[in-house]
């Protein structure tokens, strides 16, 4: 069990390294990266250069929660477009983490490109 448990979690590393190793963020065009656990989801803006995270935003932080994850998840995309418009930023590189880019993680992308972030 403990050796099934080793390589889930080694695939799931390698998943994550290889499509980080792709996305980079600058100080003109940060790192947009998602986390999704099994009731919400996090979103960051991240500049790697300085080290920083810009600006963040939950699922769990909002007090308007609906029941269906793709409408809180395009909320979320919403409102972090919103964040990252008062901090000056238009173009963002999308990091989906060891995520595919389907359901809720593609109704996230949707409703932050709608909102205005270029990626």
């Amino acid at each position: 069990m403990f050796n099934n448990l080793k390589k889930r979690k080694i695939s799931r590393e390698r998943r994550v390294f290889r499509v980080r190793k792709k996305t980079k963020g600058s100080e003109s065009k940060p790192r947009l990266t998602i986390f999704k656990s099994n009731r919400h989801l996090f979103a960051q803006i991240i500049d790697d250069e300085n080290h920083k995270t810009i600006c963040a935003a939950g699922t769990s932080s909002k007090k308007d929660i609906k029941n269906k994850s793709k409408e809180n998840a395009k909320l979320l995309g919403e409102k972090i477009a919103s964040m990252a418009k008062t901090n000056n930023i238009e173009n963002v590189v999308f990091d989906r983490g060891r995520y595919k880019y389907h359901g809720v993680i593609h109704e996230f992308a949707q409703g932050a490109r709608e909102a205005g972030l270029k990626f």
